[in-house]
């Protein structure tokens, strides 16, 4: 384990990389905590922010064992296939925190690689060719108040780099950057370029810049307008036409005459209806 504040213990590159970036990140990445292997970042991250850990930790893994998606979901976390990370947030709290931390991840992407991706409400980042949707990085916030240390929010994010034998339960929907790019992808830069958008972003959603950080968030994600998608409540399967996000990021859908805001849960596009963009 290499746990830091002077980024010169880090791996070579991984220091080289957040030194030459070092005045983009602001309050971010003044501590990074590096490792081999671990369960979840996330869950290295809790115990970091309990011991008083400031705003901006980070910490990365090669691999984990127990990575988490939302709903109770594993996330695969192999070596050498991904970018797995947690930052700690203390100073925002904010119902849009996983959507403003999606345009971060696809306006790093852009710059690392130079692939663009869209988005699918509320954390999912795909890259979309044809009717083919293909998953390559995904977002789990982790909210928890305490009284003596405060709020504070632990962002996980994972990101598919490079082709590997995913599970069957993800094999027709996940991807890898690598794998539609078609190109090599440096993880330190990959890195470098999301923690400079989650500093600049954050500071959008603590600053209360919500209009402008939710008009980026749909121009990146056509499935907002537009789609059929459908969700389940219950056991009942509901089905309905996409009409944007409200001002709290609750994704809007038309159901015949009524509207309603879906604030949680799983959509999915209904297969055989093209996102229209």
């Amino acid at each position: 384990m290499t746990r830091v504040q002077d980024r010169a213990i880090l791996p070579t590159d991984l220091a080289a990389r957040m030194a030459r970036l070092e005045r983009q990140f602001g309050p971010f990445a003044r501590q990074i905590h590096h490792h081999f292997e671990v369960g979840s970042t996330s869950d290295v991250l809790a115990t970091l922010a309990r011991e008083g850990a400031p705003h901006g930790t980070v910490v990365v893994a090669d691999m984990q064992t127990a990575g988490r998606g939302r709903h109770g979901n594993s996330w695969f976390s192999p070596l050498g296939s991904g970018l797995y990370l947690s930052v700690l947030l203390r100073t925002v709290a904010s119902p849009i925190l996983t959507l403003a931390a999606g345009v971060a991840i696809a306006e790093a992407l852009c710059a690392a690689t130079g692939i663009e991706t869209t988005l699918e409400w509320p954390n999912d980042v795909v890259v979309v060719h044809d009717r083919d949707v293909r998953k390559v990085a995904g977002i789990l916030a982790e909210a928890t108040s305490d009284v003596e240390l405060g709020d504070r929010v632990i962002l996980g994010v994972g990101v598919n780099l490079r082709d590997t034998a995913f599970p069957p339960e993800l094999a027709d929907r996940a991807g890898s950057v690598e794998g539609v790019s078609g190109r090599q992808v440096d993880a330190t830069v990959v890195l470098g370029e999301l923690l400079v958008a989650l500093s600049s972003r954050c500071a959008q959603v603590e600053a209360g810049a919500k209009t402008e950080l939710l008009a980026r968030w749909e121009s990146l994600a056509p499935m907002c307008h537009d789609t059929t998608v459908e969700w389940l409540v219950g056991d009942r399967r509901h089905c309905g036409v996409t009409e944007g996000v409200d001002e709290e990021g609750r994704l809007l859908v038309r159901v015949g005459a009524q509207k309603q805001r879906l604030s949680g849960g799983e959509v999915r596009r209904v297969r055989g209806h093209p996102i229209r963009r």
